[in-house]
């Protein structure tokens, strides 16, 4: 089946022109001009990745997003013509799984959305054993990508999951930045040591009175301490 995105960008030249390399890429593709369509086709439609503009008329995409978040995990990358890095953590900090700066490659675009799309969405055989992953009272089911924590469901973003199960299937082991930004990210990244940061801390504040077994080693990166 084919996987759907949804393009919210106000900027209508720039929107036929992603579109068209996603029509291509094998995508369905729905379209908004604004954040108030681009909610509304969110509820109506089954949508598998959110390409989000920042700057939009009426609902900017930072609204957007939050509104977006506070039910579903759906991948979002975001758009914007800022440069900040404090636009780019913000982004980060409402569930943003990726950010791209205006201007940008069309093809470098649509194969960030390949990579995410393949990652939530891949349907490659797993052995029974490997569809679950389980230590200190969190609880990883691969298949629904639903994490429990002590038996209740916590609900994180594409890229939260993909650094809590890369942490959890190495126990002990000292992952650096770098290996995480190619597991998780798997592309030439853009950003720095603080974009890393932002989605670990957002991870630990979800994981609450178990945010202390993703452990920082300074100079180095991070690993899971499962504590005895």
């Amino acid at each position: 089946m084919k996987k759907t995105i949804l393009i919210v960008e106000d900027e209508d030249i720039l929107r036929e022109i992603v579109k068209d390399y996603l029509l291509n890429g094998g995508y369905e593709v729905l379209e908004a001009a604004d954040g108030n369509e681009a909610l509304s086709l969110f509820e109506e439609h089954e949508v598998h990745l959110v390409i989000l503009d920042i700057m939009l008329p009426e609902v900017d995409g930072w609204s957007v997003c939050r509104r977006i978040r506070k039910s579903s995990n759906v991948p979002i990358i975001m758009l914007t013509a800022r440069s900040d890095e404090d636009d780019t953590l913000l982004g980060f900090e409402l569930g943003a799984d990726d950010y791209v700066t205006k201007p940008y490659s069309p093809q470098i675009l649509l194969a960030r959305v390949k990579r995410l799309i393949e990652s939530r969405y891949s349907t490659k055989h797993r052995k029974a054993a490997e569809d679950a992953l389980a230590s200190c009272g969190i609880d990883v089911h691969f298949p629904s990508r639903t994490v429990r924590l002590d038996g209740e469901m916590i609900r994180l973003t594409h890229t939260e999951f993909e650094i809590l199960t890369y942490l959890m299937q190495n126990p002990g082991i000292i992952i650096t930045r770098e290996q995480l930004i190619m597991k998780v990210w798997g592309y030439e990244f853009t950003g720095d040591d603080r974009t890393v940061n932002s989605h670990i801390r957002n991870l630990r504040h979800k994981l609450g009175m178990k945010a202390n077994l993703i452990v920082t080693v300074i100079r180095s990166g991070y690993k899971f301490e499962a504590k005895r």
